[in-house]
């Protein structure tokens, strides 16, 4: 199998798949190495597929029902962080990602994926439990989210009300 038939495999296989595929299964799938999964990964992006890298895996996202992304930067305190991700979540918002710049390190960033009330409760659990340092705390407070949303006027009034909230 050439390397345009592999892709087009990787194309159906992500696209039939309910489920993040991590690498070494569609290496496995394809009998190739994982690195070139990575870099038809990364072919296959650069012609306009939205394929989203996961913990799990790779994603395949349909363009036609892709939803409107924005990256939002805020500032409060660990003690705010369950009332800004419900305030973002209230307003029909999905926290993706938070990302911070580290004077040394640069961009870090994390998976968050919060879509309702429940999943703030459970990442709240999780810093508790863990005992866990959120990335705010290396950033004096100051992190960007990427938040999707049905609309951009949606985009629109989350930003106005995290503005409007101090954030």
């Amino acid at each position: 199998m050439n390397g345009q038939e592999r892709r087009v495999k990787i194309i159906k296989i992500l696209q039939d798949g309910k489920q993040p595929i991590s690498g070494a299964e569609l290496a496995k799938m394809a009998g190739v190495s994982r690195q070139v999964i990575v870099q038809d990964i990364a072919l296959l992006r650069s012609e306009k597929y939205v394929i989203i890298p996961t913990t799990l895996g790779y994603m395949m996202v349909d363009s036609a029902n892709h939803r409107p992304q924005r990256y939002i930067k805020v500032t409060h305190s660990r003690s705010e962080i369950e009332k800004e991700l419900n305030l973002i979540v209230d307003y029909g918002g999905k926290v993706l990602s938070v990302l911070v710049e580290h004077p040394i390190y640069g961009a870090i960033s994390a998976e968050l994926i919060i879509a309702n009330r429940n999943d703030v409760k459970n990442f709240i659990s999780k810093i508790m439990e863990q005992k866990g340092i959120p990335l705010l705390e290396i950033s004096n407070g100051v992190h960007v989210h990427i938040i999707e949303a049905n609309s951009e006027e949606e985009l629109d009034i989350i930003e106005a009300e995290l503005r409007r909230e101090g954030f």
